[in-house]
């Protein structure tokens, strides 16, 4: 009784945690955060797992100045990932989609902790009865 009880506490601490951290907004970020987040998010289109951040090449410059030159006109983060996806191929980016094969990268994690979920929650009904 007491695991299930205990469980319960730190589901609604953490759904609480999960609530004011979404509540609260930060301010914009600055366009020099925003180019470093994006050149960290890109493959070097010549280099073996580095970001174009970390890459000095050529092609890395070059995808650099553009990640630096849309942020200028404007465009969003989602726009400009998806203009360099575009050109370059999806294994540009150093993370996987989240549409099509890549959403198996994150569905089936998150899958896996609720069925590991489920099976703590019958294994502590199971030893209360």
């Amino acid at each position: 009784m007491t695991l299930l009880r205990s469980f319960w506490l730190w589901l609604v601490a953490f759904a609480v945690v999960l609530a004011i951290a979404v509540a609260v907004n930060p301010s914009a970020p600055s366009n020099s955060t925003r180019i470093a987040h994006l050149e960290s998010l890109v493959k070097c289109p010549a280099c073996e797992d580095l970001s174009v951040a970390e890459s000095n090449a050529t092609s890395a410059i070059a995808v650099r100045h553009e990640i630096t030159q849309d942020v200028g006109s404007g465009m969003s983060d989602n726009k400009i990932l998806t203009t360099i996806e575009a050109q370059y191929g999806p294994q540009i980016l150093l993370s996987p989609s989240t549409s099509g094969l890549g959403a198996l990268l994150w569905v089936v994690p998150i899958a896996a902790l609720v069925v590991l979920i489920a099976a703590l929650l019958r294994l502590a009904r199971r030893r209360r009865a």
